[in-house]
């Protein structure tokens, strides 16, 4: 095949590759080269808003399920707070694994960078969540055993297995969540992933380390029979694999498909600046 009738069967773009992969790969480094190079203010804040927005996810969530009992309800209600992070620009941990890979790869940032960025995006928005919850617990007492029966039921796992895998999924689904949105402009499409996103993270019971770990500080603050130990132990097994779900099942995949790109902007076979010229 001549090299013009194969361009003409990929796409307009002037590197051998389909249109929507090239798209794909310069969207995710340049995305992820900005998080990487946050100053440590901008990357603080940002990581704390986080926490605040997912709060306001949970104080939805909880709204619903105890006028409700549902846990569909309350987790498509718990969609707010998935959609307040798009459009507030804020970051949850897990929500953008595949961004700060792909840049790395790419050689624009370091793997120094990435671990500063998850690190930090883990514990402020934990810290934020926690703020966020004082507050709450304070000003709606009649919300307490909501919260509690809630925490509890994260906490109390039938066995390791299911914890792992239920952590794994969480992990993933937000992770693919995030990938879909920065997928399209369309505002409609951004609900209807978040609502989406919620009632499957909720309404399954998914164990997402910092989503759930906000729920939890809240019940512990309302007078839940959970001890620090027992959080530290949950946390401990939670966290490494949502990781695992959001880089093996969602990240590395996406990686593999746009490698030949992003080795590329490395070497600087293909220019950046071409590439987001072509993309565009």
């Amino acid at each position: 095949m001549e090299e013009r009738e194969q361009r003409r069967n990929l796409g307009d773009s002037d590197f051998d590759i389909e249109d929507a992969l090239l798209d794909e790969a310069v969207t995710t480094v340049v995305k992820g080269a900005e998080r990487l190079n946050r100053k440590w203010p901008e990357l603080i804040i940002t990581g704390i808003f986080g926490g605040f927005d997912v709060g306001l996810g949970i104080l939805a969530m909880v709204l619903v399920k105890q006028a409700t009992g549902s846990d569909i309800l309350a987790g498509m209600a718990f969609g707010v707070g998935l959609l307040a992070l798009k459009l507030a620009h804020s970051e949850l941990f897990t929500e953008e694994f595949l961004l700060p890979l792909n840049a790395v790869i790419a050689g624009q940032g370091t793997w120094l960078q990435m671990l500063r960025l998850w690190a930090v995006t883990l514990v402020t928005n934990l810290l934020g969540g926690l703020a966020f919850m004082a507050i709450v617990v304070v000003a709606l007492p009649d919300y307490h055993q909501t919260m509690i029966d809630s925490a509890v039921g994260y906490i109390d796992q039938p066995s390791l297995p299911v914890m792992i895998a239920l952590a794994l999924l969480a992990g993933a689904t937000i992770t693919l969540s995030t990938r879909m949105q920065q997928g399209s402009s369309d505002d409609v499409v951004a609900v209807v992933t978040c609502t989406i996103s919620g009632l499957l993270v909720i309404g399954f019971g998914m164990l997402h380390g910092a989503l759930n770990a906000i729920i939890i500080f809240g019940a512990m603050l309302a007078g839940a029979d959970i001890s620090i130990g027992d959080f530290a132990q949950w946390f401990a097994i939670v966290i490494p694999c949502n990781m695992l779900g959001g880089l093996l099942i969602i990240s590395l995949p996406r990686v593999a498909r746009t490698l030949r790109v992003l080795r590329g902007i490395r070497a600087a076979s293909i220019p950046l600046e071409k590439a987001e010229e072509q993309a565009s």
